[in-house]
């Protein structure tokens, strides 16, 4: 039965001011680098071996620590990506309520229901994640997997993995730096309603 070890990545300044990342490109602050140095210890007994990561710079960032301390590969997904969140991407908060204050609203209390402007549905995030995970999971010979992803795809594994419910993707607590490992029941079939 192979794990998964899902990781978010550490901290960046915009995590701090409250400014919606997406898949804008901020680097980890100082916090973020200690952070994924605490991974390295914490996971010491993981057995680790192999890493795949979205290819933005907190993600990649965070999974060199990982790959460099464990002597393992690393390998860039895009579809691990955060949820592109269009032009509220690069926003403080404050300013995405006062600018759409309905729309956001809707966004904090019936996310399946809303799009960001010019950005992506939680079905197509839910698509895509769920596509690199099958694959991953279909074609890796690794038993103990790294996965270093953002908050929103780390909530849509829980909610196939963990039969957890699809709303959880707006309110569940996922901190910088978490990481839990889930076992993935076999045979695994691949789809999103099984396993």
């Amino acid at each position: 039965m192979p794990s998964i070890i899902l990781i978010r990545h550490g901290e960046t300044d915009w995590n701090i001011e409250g400014r919606y990342q997406g898949q804008a490109d901020p680097p980890l602050n100082a916090e973020g680098i200690l952070q994924a140095q605490s991974l390295v210890q914490e996971l010491s007994n993981s057995s680790l071996e192999i890493v795949y990561t979205s290819p933005l710079r907190r993600t990649r960032q965070t999974a060199n620590y990982l790959a460099s301390n464990f002597g393992i590969p690393v390998v860039d997904d895009p579809r691990l990506m955060e949820i592109h969140q269009g032009d509220w991407q690069t926003r403080l908060r404050s300013e995405i309520e006062a600018l759409y204050p309905k729309l956001f609203s809707d966004w904090e209390t019936n996310p399946w229901e809303v799009t960001p402007p010019g950005g992506e549905h939680l079905s197509q995030v839910q698509a895509r994640v769920y596509a690199a995970m099958n694959e991953i999971i279909n074609s890796e010979t690794h038993n103990i997997i790294g996965l270093v992803t953002h908050r929103i795809p780390i909530a849509l594994i829980k909610v196939r993995f963990q039969k957890m419910d699809p709303d959880i993707v707006r309110t569940i607590h996922l901190p910088n730096a978490y990481w839990e490992e889930i076992q993935i029941p076999l045979p695994f079939t691949g789809s999103p309603n099984s396993n």
